[in-house]
């Protein structure tokens, strides 16, 4: 594992960084390790699950708070979320949360290795600062199928175990697929076509996607994202019955009552790489990913 962290600094080291907050530099390195498994990180391959595991607990470990493993069993297999918190213990929480795993035989850059790295890269950015209220970074596992909309999904194990604890959650932020931009018309898709007139053809945006009724917390991001953002932000608020809307880990937190929304590139209404082997690094564009994760970071500083 020494080596692969060796080969990837030498790799990326001709990257130059977006001029924000965020490194681009550091948000291919982790691409790339997420991408870099011998075997498709589904839930077949638990070796390669476990790598990746393995290389998201190293890089939660070199910040200051306390990195943790939630382990749990499936078909006879182990899982695992890997979680990282900082700030106070008995004070209110966030949760931010992205999966690691990808459905069946393909690299998953964009779904959802790009919201990996945005998790990792807001880790390290907001280590810096002393907040009032806890966050928790968690990486999923299990989130694809078969283990959709199961209790065997990483997220709702997380959920559940927050709902058990009685804590106290200010709301839950999901990073799903944030790396996958266009320009040209025509780019962007939707589930019920009126969207088109108002939300535009171009696939250049970042989606902020909340259900109705979701609290004050997905008003205030909400409000901090636009303001924030040096990117187009469109915001979707609908019912669950909205294919695609509940389509991530948020939805386990809604599960259980907790406030939560999904930020994204709008997954396979736009990237036609979905789900297919040609979901690679090489189609994501890291100038804009940095500015998602850059704007996430100051809404989340902002948050009262």
């Amino acid at each position: 594992m020494k080596a692969l962290f060796v080969w990837l600094a030498c790799f990326v080291c001709t990257t130059s960084a977006f001029a924000g907050n965020a490194d681009t530099v550091k948000l291919k390195q982790h691409l790339l390790a997420i991408t870099g498994t011998a075997q498709p990180r589904n839930h077949q391959h638990t070796d390669a699950l476990n790598q990746v595991a393995a290389y998201i607990r190293h890089e939660f470990e070199q910040l200051n708070g306390q990195v943790q493993e939630q382990v749990y069993t499936v078909a006879g297999k182990e899982y695992r979320n890997v979680i990282f918190s900082a700030g106070p213990a008995d004070a209110p929480r966030l949760v931010v949360g992205a999966h690691y795993d990808v459905c069946e035989d393909q690299p998953g850059a964009d779904d959802n290795a790009s919201g990996v790295a945005g998790l990792l890269e807001l880790a390290r950015l907001l280590n810096t600062h002393t907040l009032p209220f806890r966050i928790d970074f968690v990486a999923y596992t299990l989130e694809e199928p078969p283990y959709f909309r199961t209790e065997h999904m990483g997220s709702y194990v997380h959920a559940n175990s927050l709902y058990e604890q009685q804590a106290k959650l200010m709301g839950m932020i999901s990073l799903e697929m944030i790396g996958y931009f266009k320009d040209e018309k025509g780019t962007q898709r939707y589930p019920l076509a009126p969207m088109k007139l108002l939300y535009g053809s171009r696939g250049n945006y970042i989606a902020v996607v909340q259900r109705f009724g979701n609290g004050s917390f997905g008003r205030s991001m909400l409000r901090n994202y636009k303001k924030a953002a040096t990117l187009p932000v469109k915001s979707l608020r609908a019912p669950a019955f909205v294919t695609g809307v509940d389509f991530s880990d948020h939805l386990n937190y809604w599960r259980f009552g907790f406030d939560a929304l999904m930020i994204t590139d709008t997954s396979f209404y736009r990237n036609s790489n979905y789900h297919q082997p040609t979901d690679t690094i090489h189609t994501l564009d890291f100038k804009r990913m940095g500015e998602v994760v850059d704007a996430v970071y100051t809404s989340i500083l902002k948050l009262p």
